[in-house]
């Protein structure tokens, strides 16, 4: 190693390096008006390449950069503070309850205790199977249900998952013809795709004037092709859907099911549970109510719930308990596995540790949190919200193009709620505090919305003028999309 690659890599400076500053032709660099170059255009040094691998395969020389330790990690560290996340401050996305990560989940997910590989047997996995089988105890008491498997890796393969698991329940039934799906118009997107990708005819139920389900337009809908309703409760308007009785029996009465999407779980914990309400099926979204990492920060995690009579198609292995140990096995009519041994392992371990932590009163006070952090930013905002009364999330409308109003936000140093959607509300702006944040922050977000509802139509045209990446044009970034580092 030559002295001055033995400096660079002690972290020590090499005497002349300049540093190349000329601004790149993209502005994904810039924050604040400071420029940080990429990597390469630093610093390069240019080593010989020495293989046995065919010369086809190889080449005789590669450029790479050629910085010391701290001028990495500086780099790497002023892209980190160019970015948002949770740690940042609030990210209110509604329907997606983007809530603080705990780290102490962290330390107990990286307990060398966790590091036992899948394919031991189940008498030298005691402790992990125990944890699965509580697990899935504790998450069927949260919800009212009768079995659960933890398997799905995210909440949509959870939907699949139980749609999967109700066709195996109609086919057995002999009821298999059955061919449609209802979807509420407020449903999230995921439901209408899954329901889809199943292979059923997807049915749109409108809403009524209060934002609910419309019961007489479900009567005429439900019928001997209904196979499942599936519902998200509160809705993603955070309306309670006050007719989820009479709904259930319609859908029970012409024979089919009711599914919940646990989306929205957050604002019933220790409340209310689907089970209770007449449902079926449900998933929980581990990622979200139990505040595992999801989105960039990690994998999610979608378990499932099913009253007794479709426990026999859960997938496998399920877990249980015989005498005090633990073993897997495999349900009497199982629709088979949907991943990998029991799914994202750790996120259960993780969630696992965040609801023995808050225990039943902890699991309470969040959800009271969670509405009461939504109702209060509401009534702090100027924006109208034409729906409630509203649980843990509410739907405002912006008098401008709710994307404007978005990229604006940016300029306040806070992350948007999400835009356009539902579609029931014109230029939606769908707002979820969660319980995470305190009176503090939830004002910090309310002085946000009330600065751009104050500014003006070609300003907001113009935003954000102050993040690393400016506005882009969305319809060309759709179109031709750059996947490669390689293109910018």
């Amino acid at each position: 190693m030559s002295q001055e690659h033995h400096e660079r890599a002690n972290g020590e400076s090499t005497d002349g390096e300049a540093e190349t500053d000329a601004p790149h032709q993209q502005t994904r660099w810039y924050a604040g008006g400071q420029y940080e170059p990429l990597l390469n255009e630093k610093s390069t040094d240019t080593v010989s390449v020495e293989s046995s691998l065919p010369d086809d395969l190889t080449r005789d020389e590669l450029e790479l950069p050629d910085l010391a330790e701290p001028e990495v990690t500086r780099h790497y560290t002023r892209l980190s503070q160019m970015n948002y996340g949770i740690d940042s401050g609030p990210i209110p996305l509604g329907s997606c309850t983007m809530k603080y990560n705990p780290a102490f989940t962290e330390d107990v997910a990286a307990h060398r205790g966790n590091r036992v590989h899948p394919l031991r047997s189940d008498e030298d996995k005691q402790g992990i199977l125990r944890l699965l089988y509580e697990l899935q105890e504790t998450l069927g008491a949260i919800g009212g249900m009768d079995a659960v498997t933890l398997q799905p890796p995210a909440g949509a393969a959870g939907e699949f998952t139980g749609i999967q698991v109700a066709k195996a329940y109609h086919e057995e039934q002999g009821d298999g013809s059955r061919s449609e799906v209802i979807v509420p118009e407020s449903a999230h997107g995921t439901n209408f795709a899954s329901a889809a990708m199943a292979g059923y005819d997807v049915v749109e139920l409108p809403s009524n004037e209060d934002g609910r389900v419309e019961v007489d337009a479900l009567e005429a809908a439900a019928g001997e092709d209904t196979a499942l309703l599936m519902l998200t409760n509160p809705n993603t308007l955070g309306l309670f859907e006050r007719d989820i009785e009479a709904i259930a029996e319609i859908v029970h009465d012409a024979g089919g099911l009711l599914y919940y999407d646990g989306a929205n779980l957050n604002s019933l914990l220790g409340k209310a549970r689907p089970g209770d309400m007449g449902f079926d099926i449900m998933h929980f979204n581990l990622h979200k109510t139990f505040a595992t990492p999801h989105g960039g920060g990690g994998p999610g995690q979608g378990p499932i719930g099913v009253v007794a009579d479709l426990a026999p198609f859960l997938p496998t292995p399920q877990v249980r308990e015989v005498d005090g140990d633990y073993e897997t096995y495999e349900p009497d009519r199982s629709i088979g596995r949907v991943h990998e041994f029991v799914g994202n392992w750790l996120v259960l371990v993780k969630a696992y540790a965040y609801i023995l932590r808050h225990g039943d009163d902890g699991l309470e006070r969040i959800s009271e949190t969670a509405v009461l952090n939504a109702n209060y930013l509401a009534s702090r905002i100027e924006y109208e919200v034409p729906y409630g009364p509203f649980h843990h999330e509410f739907v405002a409308s912006a008098d401008e193009d709710a994307a404007d109003v978005a990229k604006a936000m940016l300029d306040h140093g806070v992350h948007p709620p999400t835009t356009k959607w539902p579609e029931i509300v014109d230029e939606a702006l769908m707002t979820e505090p969660t319980e995470t944040e305190s009176k503090a922050r939830l004002d910090d977000l309310a002085a946000a919305f009330d600065a751009v509802a104050a500014t003006g139509p070609a300003e907001l045209a113009e935003a954000p003028t102050t993040t690393t990446a400016r506005r882009i044009d969305q319809a060309s970034a759709a179109r031709n999309p750059r996947l490669s580092w390689r293109d910018l």
